[in-house]
């Protein structure tokens, strides 16, 4: 590894470290006492996100649980440097929210995006009834109209593009770009899926009490074997995504305990097909992923990054272990070295150690090491992920259903169960 490998590795781990998280946390809440600020929560809501409305029904519990100042803030939604496959991310959401509004009791979207003309009036009927004061029970009331095909109550002359231009800003400048998203106090939260945090964090403050449910207890833990009625999954996964690390072992502990055949499928990282990732969006990536593998007890921060050159390396060596039979060992051993060990992947010294790591054979590997067999493989497996209609990694296939995400491993187990689960894309 060289020094500058060395010292970024380091610095990583410092950056994505707990450490830094409570001395950012305690200097921020000196500062707010210093000028007698509220606890403020800053919400933003994106009128036609499957997610923001499900966001929208945890919003009356959660001020009045929490002594907080919530604050909301109508957006326009994403830019298009955030979701460079804008149609397919609309179609997935709506899939994916219905599913995740099942698994947590709470009131789905449609199967069809609403119209233009029923989201602007929405739009308005949210911006008049912020501008007379926040009142979470009609926000919630005019997301149900819409969601449900109902009519929405027409409002008095109200500037939208204003209300909106005003979030949008305020988004922009704290850091996201992202609905259904929480603020507070220099750090992110999105949607229903990461909230639990922001409970967490605010019950620390004594503010409020424990979240009020833990993710590790979805209703769809631990299945029979019996109830199993498809027999293998597909992962696709990047070396150098974080999330794809936190879920492989995961997903090889849900595949042993359900026995089911794990498929590993390989694609190049998003920025290596063309794909946009802007520093926002890396930020707000990097400290989830350290808080998740926080959440999961997996190591992680001492990062090296393996974009490029140690990328391709490390997929060179992909049909050696499996066909030594080491496939899952060597994936979890380059990930874990590059995500957590700060191994750099990309010289003979380190690649050397995450094979030796994997129970497999330097000397053997060294030789056929910076072949291109692996490409023409890797890129089936990008046409499959697209046929999908999916980009991001880590994603799951099972039997005809998509799933995406780290954190939709309930998904996956649910799928092997019932193969024609809604989410089918």
């Amino acid at each position: 590894m060289s020094f500058r490998s060395a010292i970024k590795s380091r610095i990583a781990e410092y950056i994505t470290s707990e450490t830094r998280l409570r001395r950012k946390r305690e200097a921020f809440e000196k500062q707010r006492k210093r000028q007698s600020r509220p606890h403020e929560v800053h919400y933003f809501h994106h009128v036609s996100d499957p997610y923001s409305h499900l966001t929208l029904q945890k919003l009356s519990g959660f001020q009045q649980s929490y002594k907080i100042k919530l604050t909301i803030h109508l957006i326009s939604g994403p830019p298009a440097w955030a979701t460079p496959d804008r149609a397919g991310l609309d179609a997935y959401a709506l899939k994916d929210a219905n599913q995740l509004a099942v698994h947590l009791g709470l009131s789905g979207v449609s199967q069809k995006a609403p119209s233009a003309e029923r989201i602007a009036q929405a739009e308005a009927a949210m911006a008049a009834c912020l501008n007379a004061g926040m009142d979470i029970g009609k926000l919630q009331d005019i997301s149900n109209a819409l969601w449900s095909n109902n009519e929405i109550a027409p409002v008095s002359e109200v500037n939208v593009e204003a209300v909106k231009a005003q979030g949008d800003a305020l988004l922009e400048k704290l850091g996201h770009y992202l609905g259904a998203t929480f603020y507070y106090g220099g750090e992110w939260y999105w949607g229903v899926d990461r909230l639990h945090y922001l409970e967490e964090r605010l019950q620390q403050l004594g503010l409020g009490p424990a979240p009020s449910s833990d993710r590790k207890n979805g209703p769809d833990q631990g299945v029979s074997d019996a109830r199993i009625s498809c027999n293998e999954i597909d992962l696709f996964l990047s070396f150098r995504s974080p999330y794809s690390y936190l879920a492989f072992n995961r997903t090889c502990e849900l595949s042993d305990r359900l026995g089911v055949k794990l498929n590993i499928r390989p694609v190049l990282p998003m920025v290596m097909r063309g794909l946009p990732v802007p520093p926002a969006k890396r930020k707000y990536i990097l400290m989830d992923a350290a808080r998740e593998a926080r959440y999961h007890g997996i190591p992680f921060g001492r990062i090296c990054d393996p974009l490029g050159r140690p990328i391709e390396r490390g997929y060179s060596l992909l049909q050696y272990a499996e066909e030594e039979g080491r496939l899952r060992e060597y994936c979890s051993a380059f990930m874990t070295s590059v995500w957590s060990k700060g191994v750099d992947a990309g010289t003979d010294m380190g690649l050397a150690k995450i094979v030796e790591t994997a129970g497999l054979d330097w000397s053997k590997a060294r030789i056929i090491v910076d072949n291109d067999d692996w490409r023409v493989q890797v890129e089936k497996n990008r046409e499959d992920l697209t046929a999908l209609g999916l980009w991001g990694v880590p994603s799951y296939r099972v039997g005809t259903a998509a799933i995406w995400g780290q954190d939709r491993l309930w998904a996956v187990e649910a799928a092997l169960q019932h193969t024609t689960t809604p989410i089918v894309s």
